[in-house]
């Protein structure tokens, strides 16, 4: 019974209303910023450009890094799949379009971070939606959910579901790797092990965390982006075809094909842009709280930066997983499933194949868990204060290995239902200070041109 309303309650929290309101948004701020996706080149350029003395705990690179980490999960591979099975190839032009579009989002949301952000009283910066809404909007009630929302969410999205997912995936491919113990000792042992590798990155704070991301994320984009590359290469007369399928699907549909049941252009439409920004989080409220830890001196500048996580995210790795999975055509597979589809898309490569997705896996999971980490830290300091962080990262640990040896539909659920409710007051922030979010922009341009 409880089980069936968190389901529902679950499936009506992220449906259409929230889906156009995100994307709406995404198109509004667009607007706003005068399409201010135009300085994408200025914004990846200042990503790994210091700024010695500005204020702030990490460099802007750590900052994105850390963004990325929690961001970049398995959304990106099964995700996708996902989106293809529902909605067809078309699904994955309207996925890049939320990138493209989301950019201003992420933007505007570490605008309104960094220009409003704290110091804790250890010295430490503290920001995001709860700050923006007590500060800015006067609105701490609001600030209270978001952090309340966030907290909890975090622990599904962000640990248990992550750590879960890396052990059913090692299970599933323990013939591949040369496992040959029990399922039984797969999700013990693998448990104890990320939740010691856990510890040891996040019981140092966000130093650490960034220090940790900085070296893990560039390496895991490298290796899932080159090895998509790679698996493309091999197959490269299909391209233009898949690229010519992909684009037509968007706009008229995709009909039924092998064992695909066909999808309509409602479908395509819905399930690329679900599927985009539940990849991306931009208006969800998350990454704007690893953009206030960043050490700068102007908060469009740390925005630029920040709105490339989107670009990564979505415009590039979503885009060549749909690629990969497309071109395969093992989406046309009768009774196949988002994991099937893809371990068969990336097994035309072989033992190559199965190590970039296996690869790609477990360090997208394990960084998602550490980005998010820091996420529910920030927002159980809002809520509790300081002296409330070390029990949460003691609790994040337990969480981790609990989440390797047990699974409930109910928990996951319920943890859908904060994640999407933290869209709300981040949301009603970004359109409040929408205002705000243009006269800055503007008066950074207009000194910067």
């Amino acid at each position: 019974m409880i089980d069936s309303f968190l389901a529902q309650t679950a499936s009506w929290i992220w449906g259409p209303w929230l889906i156009a309101l995100l994307f709406g948004t995404h198109l509004f701020l667009t607007w706003k910023t005068g399409f201010v996706q135009r300085h994408l080149g200025l914004a990846l350029r200042l990503s790994v450009t210091k700024e010695p003395g500005a204020p702030g705990d990490i460099s802007q690179f750590g900052s994105l890094m850390t963004a990325l980490a929690a961001t970049i999960g398995t959304g990106n591979i099964y995700g996708v799949a996902g989106a293809v099975l529902l909605g067809g190839p078309g699904a994955v032009l309207w996925m890049w379009l939320t990138g493209v579009f989301g950019i201003a989002t992420k933007y505007s949301e570490a605008l309104l971070a960094v220009k409003y952000r704290t110091i804790n009283s250890r010295g430490e910066m503290s920001g995001g939606p709860m700050i923006v809404l007590e500060r800015a909007l006067n609105a701490r009630w609001a600030g209270i959910l978001f952090a309340i929302f966030t907290s909890v969410a975090a622990f599904g999205i962000g640990n248990m579901a992550q750590s879960n997912a890396i052990v059913e995936m090692v299970v599933v491919k323990k013939a591949v790797l040369g496992i040959q113990a029990s399922d039984a000792s797969i999700h013990g042992w693998l448990g104890l092990a990320m939740a010691g590798l856990t510890a040891a990155v996040i019981l140092g704070g966000i130093r650490s965390i960034s220090r940790f991301c900085s070296f893990l994320v560039p390496f895991m984009a490298f290796f899932y982006v080159g090895g998509c590359i790679v698996i493309l290469l091999y197959s490269w007369d299909k391209i233009p075809g898949t690229i010519s399928l992909i684009v037509s699907s968007a706009f008229t549909g995709q009909a039924a094909l092998g064992g695909f049941v066909g999808a309509g252009i409602a479908e395509a439409v819905r399930y690329g842009i679900a599927r985009g920004l539940f990849s991306n989080e931009s208006g969800l409220g998350s990454a704007p709280i690893a953009a206030a830890a960043a050490r700068t001196s102007d908060p469009v500048r740390q925005a630029l930066v920040s709105g490339t996580g989107t670009f990564w995210d979505t415009v590039v790795v979503c885009a060549l997983t749909g690629l990969v999975i497309v071109s395969s055509g093992d989406w046309t597979t009768p009774d196949i499933n988002k994991a099937k589809l893809c371990d068969l898309a990336f097994h035309h490569l072989g033992t190559f194949g199965d190590m970039i997705l296996i690869g790609g896996l477990l360090t997208f999971v394990f960084s998602t868990i550490l980005g998010w980490g820091y996420y529910g830290e920030k927002s159980v300091e809002y809520l509790l204060g300081v002296r409330a962080v070390l029990p949460y990262r003691l609790l994040w640990v337990i969480a981790v290995f609990m989440g390797a040896i047990w699974k409930s539909d109910a928990v996951w659920n319920f943890c859908d239902i904060m994640n999407g409710l933290m869209a709300l007051p981040n949301l009603a922030a970004l359109l409040l200070l929408s205002g705000v979010i243009a006269a800055e922009t503007r008066r950074y341009f207009s000194q910067h041109p």
